[in-house]
């Protein structure tokens, strides 16, 4: 088997939970990674047993590197993309596309002109019984979507001394808890229903509106406390705390709060979807189980087991039931949906995966509940 090679941009957080994934898979190969300098290129490759290393434009002269996942800080994602593209690669970028709506479009545009492969790791979308409602949904089995509940919280930036370069616009964008977790639950809340949100009211809360930025380098989730002296007073400008109203283009309504200092809650996104036939809930910190309401008989818990499930469920379930699949899971079932597209060295006319165009939906309704928020009204996406 000839193996597809891949170049990894960026060695944070996600860059080695993608490089564990893309090893999963039978026909990829993690040939290379690149950092801000080869010095720290080199020693990430050699930490995480990777044989090439390099900065970012000589990683894109490497021929052989066909595939490229964009790992970096957010401000950094749009013209890498667009450099990969324009160096003749397929790309996976980490969401958000891009910083603003002008820059996505743009790579939207020209993802689609150079036919190359293009996806947004939106990988919340991967978990087997995220796919078995959004089946469910389509065979009849919810009916007419009533009302949507949601909430994606965390507690990462609960203490005003954590910090992270997210909490920086100039890197992260102006949106924070929305444009970093928000995105994956608008994303999959349109994903299972199959409804487009036309219109947000947002009211978005700093709590922490100073923060202490620590002097040292530190790693994002890593927990660690350093000495009062080793802290400067930062002014923070974007939310650690949203609520916004939706409605739907059925004529329903939702509502989601999305929070990065709930104490206790490491990484949870829930939802519940109210249907003229059932209610589904489901939650990502238990996530091989869902919830099935019902008025007139008993409620029911789907276990997740490829026995039990649709099949376009059960084929992105690796394990029988009883045997949980969970987040690193999710990457590697994206993967293998886009690296099979790669394989036939284009971008499909209605890939299963999401793409480029995505990551500028996703976009589109962060900015817009931006917006909400700035003038305190209602605003049509």
């Amino acid at each position: 088997m000839t193996k597809i090679k891949v170049g990894i941009v960026g060695t944070g957080f996600i860059g080695p939970a993608h490089i564990e994934a893309l090893r999963r898979l039978p026909n990829v190969e993690v040939a290379a990674l690149c950092e801000v300098t080869i010095e720290l290129a080199e020693a990430k490759a050699k930490q995480l047993g990777i044989p090439r290393w390099y900065t970012f434009d000589e990683l894109m002269k490497q021929d052989d590197i066909e595939c490229v996942h964009i790992c970096t800080p957010n401000f950094l994602h749009y013209s890498q993309s667009k450099a990969a593209l324009l160096a003749g690669k397929h790309v996976v970028c980490e969401k958000p596309l891009a910083k603003d709506l002008h820059e996505a479009e743009e790579l939207v545009e020209l993802a689609a002109k150079s036919g190359k492969v293009n996806a947004v790791h939106f990988n919340l979308r991967y978990y087997p019984l995220v796919r078995q409602m959004k089946t469910m949904r389509e065979k009849g089995d919810l009916g007419d979507v009533y009302s949507i509940i949601g909430s994606y919280l965390q507690d990462w930036l609960f203490y005003e001394t954590d910090y992270n370069w997210r909490l920086e616009p100039d890197k992260s964008g102006d949106s924070r808890a929305i444009a970093d977790i928000g995105s994956h639950l608008m994303d999959i809340i349109e994903y299972i229903t199959g409804l487009k949100t036309v219109e947000v009211m947002a009211d978005f809360n700093t709590v922490h509106p100073t923060r202490k930025k620590p002097l040292k380098a530190i790693e994002t989730y890593s927990g660690k406390m350093l000495q009062p002296e080793d802290y400067a007073d930062v002014n923070i400008t974007t939310e650690d705390h949203a609520n916004v109203l939706l409605r739907f283009d059925n004529g329903n309504r939702g509502s989601i709060t999305v929070s990065q200092v709930s104490a206790g809650r490491k990484n949870q996104l829930k939802l519940e979807i109210s249907g003229s036939k059932k209610t589904f809930a489901w939650n990502s910190e238990a996530p091989n189980e869902v919830w099935l309401g019902n008025r007139d008989q008993a409620n029911q818990v789907l276990m997740r087991d490829p026995s039990l499930a649709y099949p376009e469920a059960s084929a992105i379930m690796t394990f029988p039931g009883g045997h949980n699949e969970g987040f690193p899971d999710t990457s590697k079932q994206l993967f293998k949906e886009v690296y099979a597209a790669i394989e036939q060295g284009k971008q499909p006319e209605k890939p299963s995966y999401p793409t480029f165009a995505d990551g500028y939906r996703e976009l589109l309704i962060c900015e817009k509940i931006l917006e909400s928020t700035r003038k305190q009204a209602w605003v049509k996406i």
